[in-house]
Order: structure tokens, then C-alpha cells, then sequence
């Protein structure tokens, strides 16, 4: 069962609150007609067959997300003899990959979508690179994978820019890669194949779901490759981890002779169309320079907090006009609001200050807000990321009656939002105009809940 064909009916909100592209409204009715804003009026009153909503919102992109991982959330919290590092993470994470069955992959991938679009995610950019058979070789079906993630798309209704994975090195230097690997694995000739089997899966879905490219991270490919994929995938998104660790920084400076970052700005026409997901460990003249590029900096709080990889340089970003959005990356917590607000923490932590993420004075929560939502929907190519005609409907309500809210007026709701509230204050959901959360629910929870149990219960009898 899917839920994508909502896409064309056209839909009438009533909004009690909204916050718009020209600031916050009182009765708001919007039209959507073929996924998109196709009218909005202030000061209206509701009518029958309107959907009825307290706040309505611009839904945010979850610009960076490996589907998969949700399933080991929690096996890897154990610590052994030595020093555990993003490293060690790694090989676990290796031995999981090895076990998972397509069937699997696609059962966990739909529950992780829908916990998404309930916490308020309106698309997903899906940084895939499970592409192969545990020992590498690859299914008969070259985008047998890229299939199973376009099916739980299709199946939860939210908006997917699916990002097939180019990973060909184990390392920095060109290093073969590990046994642990072999899922990931392709030559560059055949991830172009790979990604026009994507394109074909991923056009079956509703138009406002995509295909762009991830070249993984400098240490998984190579100068020349690089070069020659962008070359033939000239248009769409581009998304790539960059410095994300020390020893990547150090790794790659020593074979390239330039920091990552550094590196890529001088040798890539890096622009709006680029994605630098986690650019943790940045000089404060890369940060600058990448601020200017106007690329999207991918941050991931959560799991960057859970991998120990420290805080991205937020302030120094910001004061250059940088762009950037969120992502749940290991999907270890789904949690929009957790993750904006761990963005802010990591900064106060390390400056010992507060209100760190804003330029001059204003609130965070806005700054945190509609920054992701505007960076977030450049990145995956959505638009504009704000409540305006034309623009897809992507659109979150949250109920300003909860307790976290109740007090607040409407120029402090972001703050309490991201600050004070939890992600059940969201009501509804709108994936470029497919309504797939209702009262707090995804339509289709207890089926997608029972086919991961289902999952699960076979992936662990096989461990």
C-alpha cells in the first residue's frame, strides 16, 4: 500500500496561526493543488471540509540520513578496552551491514521514514550506499536497494531526493577496500549504470521526489574519479562528507596536501547545488570560504554528538551568510526538535555562552528553524522552504496548546519549539501535499511498525 497518490487532490487548510514567508498570520486558509501552495489568505474563517490546525508550518528536510543504521541504534553504546572512537563505531557497523536482507532493509527504511514525517520531516535525502550482496557481488538488478528505498518511500509518502552512494577506496591514497565494504563498492562506470537503474525506480514516484549523486567522502574515491563523475552528473544535488574526524583531516592533508575542505573548495565548483555534510573540523578560513560558496553545510547533532565528533564552527559560519540544514545521519534519535536544540548545546558547551547561533540579537529558535528549513530544502533541491504560493507543500502543524507551548506568544513559539517542546506537539504532516500524519499518527503506523517488528525478529535470529 502506498499513500503517493494524494499528491493531486487539492486540499484546504485552515490555520489558526502560520508562519509564512512574510512573517506570522492570524486564519490562515491555504489551498494545495498538485503538491504545491496554490493559494493563501489571511483573516479567513474555516469552512466545512477544511483540515483544521492550530500552528502551521514550513516542514523541515532531513537532508542526510543512512536508513539502515536505525536498526543497530543502541548495539553500540558498549564500551570495551581501549579508547572507543567514530572508528571503532565503523567496523561494528560493518559486521551489522553484512547481515541485512533486501526485505529487511526496506522494512527498516519505512519505519525510519515515518518516524521522520512524525516528528515533522517533510522529505528525507536518503545517502545510500548499501548497493550489493554481503560479499559485494551485486544483485541482478543492479538498483535492487535503490528499489527497496524508493518502495518505503512510496509506502510512508514523504518526499525523497535518494542519493546512490560513489564509494570505491577503503581509504585515503586509494586504499582496496575492506571485506567490510564490499556492500558499498562500485567503479565508476558502474555507479553511472547504478544511478540511471535509480532514476528509473525513483521516476515511478510522485514528481517532487529525485536523484542526485554522493561521492562518499574524499578518502573513498579519488581525484580523477571525482572530477569525472561530476562531469557527467552535472545537475542535481550534490552531497559528500567532508572532516567529519581528525584523522580524515590528517589522512587526507598528508595524501592531497590540502585539508579536506580546503582541498574541495579549490578543486571543485562547489556551489548551491553541494551538500558538505558534518564539515566539522574546519580552519576559521575554510569556514569562511565555505560560507561564500553557498553550499549547504549538512549538520547532524545528534550523531555527531553520539560519535564524538565534535562541534561545527557555527558562529564564525553564520557571520558569512553560511547555509545549512539538519540531518539524523545513524538515525541513533529521530528527533527534530532534539536535534536543533543539541545544534545550539554543542555550541554553548564549547564557547561557555548562551544564544550562540544568531548574528547580532534575535531569537535562536528562529534562526535554528527557518535556517534548516531554507538549507534544508536547497539541499535536497525542494524549494524554498517557506509557507508561500507556489512553493511545495511541505508543511508541519504543532499544537501550541501543549504544555511546552501554551504559555508562549507567537514570536516565542520557535523558541519554545526547539528549546522546551518534544516531537509530539506536531498534529499533522504535509509531504509535498500528502497528508500522512493526522492527530500525532502516521496513517500507516501499525502496518509499517508491524512489518519492522517482523524484520527485526529475522535479523536477530540470524545474528
Amino acid at each position: 500500500m502506498c499513500i503517493h497518490n494524494q499528491t493531486g487532490v487539492v486540499q484546504l487548510i485552515f490555520a489558526k496561526q502560520a508562519l509564512t514567508s512574510t512573517g506570522w498570520v492570524e486564519n490562515l486558509r491555504l489551498t494545495l493543488s498538485q503538491g504545491r501552495i496554490s493559494s493563501l489568505g489571511t483573516g479567513e474563517t474555516a469552512q466545512d471540509g477544511d483540515t483544521q490546525v492550530d500552528v502551521l508550518l514550513p516542514a523541515l528536510a532531513n537532508l542526510h540520513s543512512h536508513s539502515f543504521q536505525r536498526a543497530m541504534a543502541g548495539m553500540t553504546e558498549y564500551r570495551k578496552a581501549g579508547k572507543d572512537s567514530f572508528w571503532t563505531w565503523r567496523d561494528l557497523m560493518y559486521r551489522f551491514t553484512k547481515q541485512l536482507s533486501p526485505e529487511q532493509i526496506e522494512a527498516i527504511a519505512a519505519l525510519v521514514f515515518m518516524e521522520m514525517q512524525e516528528a515533522g520531516y517533510a522529505s528525507v535525502g536518503e545517502f545510500h550506499y548499501l548497493h550489493h550482496q554481503p560479499d559485494g557481488t551485486p544483485y541482478d538488478d543492479l538498483g535492487e536497494l535503490s528499489g527497496r528505498i524508493a518502495a518505503a518511500a512510496s509506502d510512508t509518502g514523504i518526499g525523497l531526493t535518494h542519493l546512490p552512494v560513489l564509494y570505491s577506496y577503503g581509504g585515503a591514497g586509494q586504499v582496496p577496500l575492506e571485506s567490510g565494504q564490499a556492500r558499498f563498492g562500485n567503479s565508476l562506470d558502474r555507479f553511472n549504470s547504478l544511478v540511471e537503474r535509480a532514476r528509473d525506480v525513483v521516476g515511478a514516484l510522485p514528481d517532487d521526489c529525485q536523484v542526485g549523486i554522493a561521492p562518499h567522502s574524499l578518502r573513498a574515491t579519488c581525484p580523477a574519479d571525482l572530477a569525472a563523475v561530476l562531469q557527467v552528473h552535472s545537475v542535481g544535488p550534490v552531497h559528500i562528507h567532508i572532516a567529519e574526524q581528525p584523522k580524515e583531516v590528517a589522512d587526507i592533508s598528508e595524501w592531497l596536501g590540502a585539508r579536506p575542505v580546503e582541498w574541495l573548495l579549490q578543486n571543485a565548483d562547489v556551489s548551491q547545488n553541494w551538500c558538505l555534510i558534518h564539515a566539522t573540523h574546519m580552519t576559521p578560513t575554510e569556514t569562511q570560504d565555505m560560507a561564500r560558496s553557498k553550499a549547504v553545510a549538512g549538520l547532524c547533532p545528534i550523531t555527531e554528538a553520539n560519535l564524538g565528533d565534535g562541534p561545527f564552527n557555527g558562529p564564525t559560519y553564520l557571520e558569512h551568510g553560511g547555509r545549512f540544514g539538519v540531518g539524523s545521519d545513524s538515525n541513533v534519535l529521530i528527533s527534530l526538535t532534539e536535534e536543533l536544540r543539541t545544534l545550539e548545546y554543542s555550541q554553548r558547551l564549547r564557547d561557555v555562552a548562551r544564544n550562540v547561533m544568531v548574528v547580532g540579537e534575535g531569537s535562536i529558535g528562529e534562526t535554528l528553524y527557518c535556517g534548516a528549513a531554507r538549507g534544508g530544502a536547497q539541499a535536497l533541491h525542494r524549494g524554498g522552504g517557506e509557507i508561500a504560493v507556489g512553493e511545495l507543500a511541505d508543511l508541519v502543524a504543532i499544537d501550541s496548546r501543549d504544555t511546552a507551548l501554551c504559555a508562549l506568544q507567537s514570536h516565542q513559539l520557535l523558541d519554545g519549539l526547539c528549546f522546551a517542546a518534544r516531537d509530539r506537539v506536531v498534529t499533522d504532516l504535509w509531504s509535498a501535499g500528502r497528508h500522512s500524519v493526522k492527530a500525532g499518527r502516521h496513517v500507516q503506523r501499525d502496518r509499517i511498525v508491524a512489518n519492522y517488528r517482523s524484520a527485526m525478529a529475522s535479523l536477530m535470529s540470524a545474528l
